[in-house]
């Protein structure tokens, strides 16, 4: 699998978890159902941690990327972290 496949279906993947979610909104917000407002927190939740792993997957696969251009030292000037 190349990665535009494994980044279009990450994206996939959450636009269908948010419209998996559309009944539990509509209820909630529209008919008052206080069970839908349950559900529809933990349905946050969920991509709230769905964010948070694909946050932790971008910064990996910038970590270990080849070629990441650094900044340059400017010569003469003294830095702490040498």
């Amino acid at each position: 699998m190349k990665k535009s496949e494994i980044e279009l279906n990450r994206y996939q993947e959450l636009l269908q978890m948010v419209k998996s979610f559309e009944t539990n909104f509509i209820n909630f917000y529209k008919k008052g159902n206080k069970s839908a407002g349950v559900k529809l927190r933990k349905n946050m939740q969920t991509i709230r941690a769905y964010a948070k792993s694909i946050r932790f997957e971008v910064q990996d696969i910038r970590k270990n990327k080849v070629g990441i251009k650094t900044k340059k030292k400017n010569k003469g000037q003294i830095s702490i972290f040498q």
